[in-house]
């Protein structure tokens, strides 16, 4: 079964301006959004579990990238919500960069093996430029769900 990144992405999970200057409020404003789109999760609890994350090396995987991820036991189905910082974010990356897409991904406990698929697959479309152009580009959160969609597409194919 081939696991897509857009079945775990709601219109609602794409916030295309995030205006944060940190890596801290960047994260802070993701976890945010994760609770507003699941009430019985609670915000601290996320942002504690991506920093945790985060004490073990940056997510900022470089080219202007970062995922954020972690494991929430409350949640029921993984989770992914789209981050677009049209000026950067200092986080601290491997390629000391700042990050201009985070791609936030919250798995339940017991799905190793999906969380593992989609971790790659976030990893592996976002390390082409074509792709990370697109999403920079995209007017709007629709525009970037329909980039992600069509480049999933294609990827797909291949």
């Amino acid at each position: 079964m081939t696991v897509k990144i857009l079945d775990f992405l709601c219109n609602r999970c794409i916030i295309p301006d995030l205006n944060t200057k940190s890596k801290e409020e960047a994260l802070a404003s993701l976890a945010k959004r994760v609770a507003e789109i699941e009430p019985a999760l609670d915000q601290d609890a996320v942002l504690s579990v991506l920093k945790e994350r985060e004490q073990l090396g940056s997510t900022g995987i470089g080219g202007g990238v970062a995922i954020p991820h972690g494991k929430i036991p409350e949640l029921g189905h993984m989770l992914i919500v789209v981050g677009r910082s049209p000026v950067g974010i200092p986080f601290d990356a491997m390629d000391n960069r700042p990050v201009h897409i985070m791609f936030l991904l919250l798995a339940p406990d017991n799905s190793a093996t999906p969380y593992l698929k989609i971790l790659a697959q976030v990893s592996r479309l976002l390390k082409t430029q074509e792709v990370h152009q697109r999403i920079m580009e995209a007017p709007d959160a629709r525009s970037i769900q329909k980039a992600i969609e069509e480049i999933e597409e294609i990827d797909g194919q291949g």
